[in-house]
């Protein structure tokens, strides 16, 4: 009977001492951008160790030093046999990555995408700044809230990091839809990439005003090849000559701005996109229900963050049956985007 006793103590003691260690354990996060280095991934990833300070979680940011779809494979391999409880990435490719989230997906690690997205079947939410439609209208808001009275064709490019990258594709496919719809004097001349490389970008900026001398606006959705676009027109001497518009943090841009090269330019606060992204990791280890068709509060950020179906990005990726309308995997979308005029920029502190 003693030794029945002692053994159910001994028993009792090992359960406590296990639900303890569980009750105690200190999630990681792992927070992978595209590249490090880039003033809008840095500023995103500081937020996103803020935020995990303020849960109590370990979240770790790092990532590929050149844009690079197998670098990124390699650290979510390595998160992975690391012990991250979770993975909050940006993909530069929407298909690349999926044997890597899959392996880890299947090891329990929760996968949450933000600023460029993945197939929706290898991660449990997105975190996005914009549907397809909200963002694809915003550049060409931009184009035209500086033509005043022109009336007639237009000759435009488009220049961004890569033909393969899911965010920045999504918005330039409406962008073009809405140009052809709506602006049918418009002539889109070309489109040109530099793979989030800023040297790449000016000089691939600078083809395209060589090549085209008689552009009269150049939108680039991407945080590297916008300035390096601005960069190319004070090169060449054509400030004031050609629009030029497109997404980046306000402390990239500003000094364009602040010159008059650029006039407008375009984003969102990536600071509480990568803050945001981390929470939504959180909620998803605690076990807490994230449901489609609801919308939640975070703490220390503004707004309603409002949870809608896949669908809703567009394109054969996320209107798939399997992922179309499940309640349990979709997009979280931030409350809202900004326009950086020389009136507001020095507002903003990213």
């Amino acid at each position: 009977m003693k030794k029945v006793l002692v053994l159910s103590l001994v028993v009792l003691l090992v359960f406590a001492l296990s639900v303890s260690a569980f009750a105690e354990k200190k999630f990681k996060i792992a927070f992978l951008p595209k590249i490090i280095g880039n003033t809008f991934f840095e500023v995103a990833g500081a937020h996103a160790v803020e935020m995990g300070k303020k849960l109590g979680v370990e979240v770790k940011y790092d990532g590929p030093a050149q844009a690079s779809v197998a670098e990124q494979v390699k650290f979510i391999n390595t998160f992975v046999n690391q012990g991250y409880d979770a993975i909050v990435l940006s993909a530069l490719d929407p298909k690349g990555l999926n044997q890597a989230l899959k392996r880890a997906m299947a090891r329990g690690v929760k996968i949450v995408t933000w600023d460029s997205d993945v197939d929706p079947n290898y991660r449990t939410f997105y975190v996005n700044q914009g549907t397809p439609d909200i963002l694809g209208r915003l550049l060409v808001t931009m184009v035209t809230n500086q033509l005043g009275t022109w009336h007639g064709k237009l000759k435009v490019a488009f220049h961004y990091s890569s033909p393969t990258v899911t965010d920045q594709n999504s918005w330039v496919r409406f962008a073009k839809k809405i140009i052809k719809e709506e602006h049918p004097d418009w002539e889109i001349v070309t489109t040109q990439y530099s793979d989030m490389n800023f040297p790449k970008a000016v000089s691939v900026g600078e083809q395209i005003l060589k090549t085209y001398p008689d552009v009269n606006a150049i939108i680039c959705p991407d945080s590297t090849a916008f300035p390096g676009q601005a960069k190319a027109v004070e090169n060449l001497g054509m400030s004031g000559k050609v629009i030029v518009v497109g997404f980046t943090t306000p402390s990239t841009i500003k000094q364009y701005i602040k010159r008059n090269t650029v006039l407008q330019g375009g984003l969102w606060d990536c600071g509480d996109q990568g803050a945001a992204a981390i929470y939504v990791a959180y909620k998803l280890l605690k076990g807490e229900k994230i449901e489609v068709g609801t919308s939640f509060k975070i703490p220390g950020l503004l707004g309603d963050w409002k949870v809608i179906p896949n669908k809703r990005q567009g394109g054969e990726m996320y209107e798939n049956p399997k992922v179309a309308n499940r309640k349990d995997n979709g997009i979280i979308l931030l409350p809202e985007r900004l326009i950086f005029t020389r009136y507001n920029v020095d507002k903003y502190n990213f």
